[in-house]
C-alpha cells in the first residue's frame, strides 16, 4: 500500500461524532437527570425521619433501663440511677423530663436540639408544649419551619391516687413534614 492510501484511511478513522449522535447523548443525559434529581432532593426528609426514629427508640430504651434498675431495688424507689455514666433523675420510678435523660439516651447536642418544657408560646421553628416535657428535634430541622412538625417529645411519668402512669414518647414527623 502506498503512503497516500495509508494517510486517507487514518484520516477517515479520526472523523469524530456526528451531530445526531451528540444530540442523542444529550437527550439521554437529560432524561437521566430528570428522573434521578427528584430522588436526591427528598433524601433530607428521609434522614430527618430516621433521626427521629432513632431518638424515639433511644428514649424508650433509656426509660426501660431506668425502670428496670428501679424495680431491681425492691420496693424502694431511688431518686436517681446511673445510665451510661450519666446520673438520671427519677420521677415516679421513671426518668424525669430534664436534660440528663436526653444525655443518657445519647441525644448529643451536635445532632439534636433538646428543649426542656414548658414552652408556652410557639415560635417559627419550635412548637408550644407543656411542663414536664422535653422536645427533641433534629438539628437540621430545629432552625426551619419544619421544626414545628418534625420532633419527638417525652412526657415524664405521672401519679394520681397512687397509680403511676408511664412516660409517653410521641414521635411527630413524616418524610413530608420533615423536609
Amino acid at each position: 500500500m502506498n503512503k497516500q492510501a495509508m494517510y486517507t484511511i487514518r484520516k477517515q478513522a479520526q472523523a469524530g461524532f456526528t451531530l445526531i449522535e451528540l444530540i442523542v447523548v444529550i437527550v439521554i443525559l437529560g432524561i437521566l437527570a430528570a428522573t434521578a434529581l427528584p430522588k436526591f432532593v427528598n433524601l433530607g426528609g428521609d434522614a430527618r425521619l430516621a433521626a427521629l426514629n432513632a431518638a424515639a427508640g433511644s428514649l424508650k430504651t433509656t426509660v426501660a433501663l431506668a425502670r428496670g434498675q428501679t424495680l431491681v431495688n425492691g420496693g424502694a424507689t431511688p431518686a436517681t440511677v446511673v445510665l451510661e455514666g450519666q446520673t438520671v433523675n427519677l420521677v415516679n420510678g421513671y426518668p424525669a423530663a430534664d436534660a440528663t435523660t436526653a444525655v443518657a439516651a445519647g441525644l448529643a447536642a451536635s445532632d439534636y436540639l433538646v428543649t426542656v418544657g414548658p414552652n408556652a408560646t410557639a415560635t417559627d421553628s419550635l412548637p408550644a408544649f407543656g411542663a414536664n416535657t422535653i422536645l427533641i428535634q433534629p438539628k437540621s430541622a430545629s432552625t426551619t419551619a419544619s421544626g414545628l412538625t418534625c420532633w419527638v417529645s417525652y412526657k415524664e411519668a405521672t401519679s394520681a391516687g397512687g397509680v403511676v402512669t408511664a412516660p409517653i414518647v410521641v414521635m411527630n414527623g413524616t418524610v413530608a413534614t420533615c423536609q
